[in-house]
């Protein structure tokens, strides 16, 4: 992977992991449009450099939310607001978990393989944005904050959207609505609660990555240049989507994610 594609799949990354449009699903497409595609390990490892990077975005966008979620946890003993909203962190984190554990390889193996299952994660995408704006709308601005059952279904769709082109915060923000949540909430639920899922799969992947008997799958120039793109357009996205979750303009994305599915598909067969 050369340094310029590292920096355009990197600026790729950061948009879309925010962005209700899949970034596993457009990092697909990109290395197809660049022909850029390496192995499969050099696609994961790079895929684990640039969520990192986007994980750092989050923490820098969000980092009052976290602090203060960090010191009601940590500084009394006493049940709080802040606990609570911790546990439904970890309550939706449970799915994904069970997921990575029992069924990575065979997520894994769904890399790398075409446009074909892209483009149709990016259809469903696109009808899970369109049908939860619709509800939303309906519901005039009434909802509530997330509830324990609300944090288990958001999670559900998490561990899902591990399937390139669906996109993971367009699930997570769509379950959100349709579950009745405001949308005041829940962007910024969608963005805390992949935290340590994609810190913990950083800190494997660095572990593995640090063998004695393994190495960086790509060059250390790229990694440090998808990195730095990543997180700079991650930053820029998070304030970005949080905004446009409350404006409820979600169906711009679901027409954009219609369109790039359709074209991918269109493309496998041509």
């Amino acid at each position: 992977m050369s340094w310029f594609d590292a920096l355009i799949l990197g600026g790729v990354q950061g948009l879309t992991e925010f962005l209700p449009v899949s970034s596993s699903g457009h990092l697909e497409i990109g290395q197809q449009l660049l022909d850029s595609a390496g192995s499969g390990e050099e696609n994961l490892s790079f895929a684990i450099i640039v969520h990192a990077a986007t994980v750092l975005s989050t923490l820098v966008v969000l980092w009052y939310e976290v602090t203060r979620l960090l010191r009601g946890t940590l500084t009394t003993l006493r049940w709080n607001d802040e606990k609570s909203y911790v546990l439904k962190l970890l309550i939706s984190m449970i799915p994904v978990f069970v997921v990575g554990v029992f069924f990575k390889d065979y997520v894994e193996s769904f890399f790398g393989k075409g446009l074909l299952l892209v483009g149709i994660c990016l259809l469903v995408t696109a009808v899970l944005l369109a049908f939860s704006e619709w509800i939303s709308k309906r519901r005039q601005g009434s909802g509530h904050d997330v509830g324990y059952g609300d944090a288990m279904a958001i999670g559900i769709a998490q561990a899902c959207a591990v399937l390139p082109g669906l996109s993971r915060s367009g699930a997570t923000i769509a379950t959100g609505l349709l579950c009745g949540v405001r949308k005041e909430v829940v962007a910024q639920f969608s963005f805390l609660m992949v935290l340590i899922p994609i810190m913990g799969e950083a800190l494997l992947d660095v572990i593995k990555i640090m063998g004695p008997d393994t190495k960086l799958e790509i060059g250390m120039g790229p990694a440090i240049v998808g990195f730095i793109a990543a997180f700079a357009a991650g930053c820029l996205a998070c304030r970005f989507m949080i905004e446009i979750v409350r404006r409820q303009r979600l169906i711009w994305f679901s027409i954009y994610c219609a369109i790039v599915g359709s074209v991918a598909i269109i493309s496998e067969f041509c």
